[in-house]
This record gives C-alpha cells, structure tokens and sequence, in this order.
C-alpha cells in the first residue's frame, strides 16, 4: 500500500490528483494521503516593502482555501484516509523536502493549470531535487 503526497499548489488546487488519489485508493493502491498546502514565502518578494508579511500570508492563504476545499472533498466523498499541513517556501524544494521527511511513496501533482514551460521546468526540478518518484497530471 503506497503512501501518496499531493501538494496544493497557488489558487487551482489539486483536484485531479486528489481524483487519481481517490481511484488509487479504490483500487485498494493507496493506504493514506497527504496533502500539502504549498504556499511562496513571501519575505523573498518585493511586495514585503509594501504590505506586512502577516497580511500577506493571510491574503495567500485566502485565495487558496477554496483550493484546498474542494481537493479535500473530493477525497472525503471518496472515503479516503488523509491529513493536510499548510507549508512555505519555494514549490519544488518544499515538495521534495516533504516528501522526503514524510516517506511519502509517490507524489502526485496536479499540473493542469500550469502552461507548457513552467509544467517541465517544475518536473525538472522536482526530478532533480526530489528521490520520491513524481507523477504529473495534466
């Protein structure tokens, strides 16, 4: 029985992946989910001369509760086991770091929202930083 990750990445969510986590687990694949709510650190933008960096967590963590929602419903309608932890940091790196310290045995990512380049550049950087395999949905 496979351990997966699903990070959540920006406002678009993960809801095929939690749709293949949720099919994995009904063909009796997947023993429990874990899903990472992946957020930017926002003290490495220029925006933090501007806005307080509380604010500015508060207003990313607002536009992806909605996200968040609807990837954790479709897993709870499915009956599937899973936790969920908020991180920050860049994408590629908190992924692989997580997956590393939480043996997870696959990650699956949801790329469907992502364009072209940034969908390879982020596989490339996952597959380079990342011993976990990666499965990228589009």
């Amino acid at each position: 029985m496979l351990k997966v990750l699903i990070p959540v990445l920006g406002t678009q969510g993960a809801i095929e992946a939690a749709r293949h986590g949720a099919f994995m687990f009904a063909e009796r694949c997947v023993s429990n989910v874990e899903i990472i709510e992946v957020l930017d650190d926002a003290t490495g933008s220029r925006a933090v001369a501007f806005h307080s960096l509380s604010a500015l967590r508060r207003r990313e963590k607002h536009a992806a509760r909605d996200a968040l929602m609807q990837t954790r419903a479709i897993l709870e309608d499915a009956g599937v086991p899973y936790t969920w932890k908020r991180v920050f940091g860049p994408a590629e790196r908190t992924i692989a770091k997580y997956a590393a310290q939480s043996h997870a045995d696959i990650v699956i990512l949801d790329a469907s929202h992502l364009g072209f380049f940034h969908r390879w550049a982020v596989l490339a950087r996952l597959w380079h930083l990342s011993h976990t395999p990666v499965t990228m949905l589009h």
